[in-house]
């Protein structure tokens, strides 16, 4: 469990230079599909990181390797926590960005775009603001996901 949240935060590190540093100076598409593709794994480590306190806490009783299950068995361990399934919604969403085909608008401008076509024709568009924004999202996630995980610590001693 602690392995898990310790690579999801090593992983927001990671984001956070490809954000304001390689990006500021490059601003490419492919630097924020990059950007997309580490946050999934940050939030991928989170997720993992609950389900392995799930175990400890006997709420379920294995990991899946699969994305897709591990999504499907958070929800079910954790049903009332609107929040925690906000963010697993908004994981998936961002695996189908990440999958997409997509094109360029504007590289090597301030409001270079990335857009995606994902879900039935629905049009993505991904500039520097809205990845800010999944930025800061995924940032929120992680202070979550610790919570929930020293919550019950201190409950233990």
């Amino acid at each position: 469990m602690k392995e898990a949240f310790d690579l999801a935060v090593q992983e927001l590190k990671r984001v956070d230079h490809l954000f304001w540093v390689s990006l500021k100076y490059t601003r490419t598409v492919d630097v924020i599909k990059n950007v997309i593709e580490r946050l999934i794994n940050c939030i991928g480590f989170g997720l993992e990181a609950l389900l392995k306190y799930a175990k400890e806490k006997k709420l379920v009783s294995s990991v899946p390797e699969n994305a897709g299950l591990r999504c499907d068995l958070l929800r079910e361990t954790f049903p009332d926590n609107v929040e925690l399934i906000d963010y697993i919604n908004f994981y998936l969403r961002l695996r189908k960005l990440s999958k997409a085909e997509y094109s360029k608008r504007e590289e090597f401008r301030r409001h270079v775009t990335m857009i995606a076509t994902i879900d039935k024709g629905e049009v993505v568009e991904v500039s520097i603001d809205i990845l800010k924004e999944y930025y800061d999202r995924t940032k929120t996630f992680i202070s979550l996901v610790k919570k929930i995980i020293n919550e019950e610590k201190e409950e233990e001693h």
